[in-house]
């Protein structure tokens, strides 16, 4: 942009794909959060039930296991497990092993909300799929390299269709631009 605020370049077919499909990943998560906390939890505790029922594929984990899926440091993670483990989400037990080592297992209560959330998640799972594949796919071309189908994939005007509409000019013009 400008200084006075005019557009200069359009943006690339990548780039155009790599913002929408950062788009629908923030409108997943923001979708994740919403839904946690409709259910009671935080998302920081339905991200934590997650790690415990299904990164290990054990249906428990370490503390360890869960700062390493939670992408937090292991102190931070410890507090989150300590105020799960109140909340009764899950229980913390001594390793078999090392008994210095905490396994975390989700009880009934935590089992239950996770089976909620999880079949909330499905539908929004397959539609977040559809959308990214679209968004990452290069714009196909008939023959001789002429454009086959607008810039950015019709089925976008199916969601956020006040972005769609804000920016549906400059769009169409990227379609006519296009060689």
């Amino acid at each position: 942009m400008t200084l006075n605020g005019n557009r200069q370049n359009g943006a690339s077919p990548l780039e155009q794909r790599l913002a929408w499909a950062r788009y629908e990943l923030r409108r997943f998560l923001r979708f994740s959060e919403q839904t946690a906390r409709a259910s009671g939890i935080t998302p920081q505790q339905h991200q934590l039930l997650l790690g415990v029922k299904g990164f290990t594929g054990l249906g428990s984990a370490t503390v360890s296991e869960l700062a390493e899926f939670l992408q937090e440091r292991h102190n931070a993670v410890v507090g989150l497990v300590e105020r799960a483990a109140r909340r009764g989400l899950v229980r913390k037990e001594p390793g078999r092993r090392d008994r210095r080592t905490v396994v975390v297992t989700a009880t009934r209560q935590g089992e239950t909300i996770l089976k909620k959330l999880s079949r909330l998640h499905r539908r929004e799972i397959e539609s977040l799929r559809r959308e990214l594949l679209a968004a990452t796919r290069p714009p196909r071309r008939a023959a001789y390299g002429k454009p086959n189908g607008p810039a950015v994939a019709p089925h976008y005007e199916r969601r956020g269709k006040a972005v769609i509409a804000r920016h549906r000019p400059a769009l169409q013009k990227n379609r006519k631009d296009q060689p």
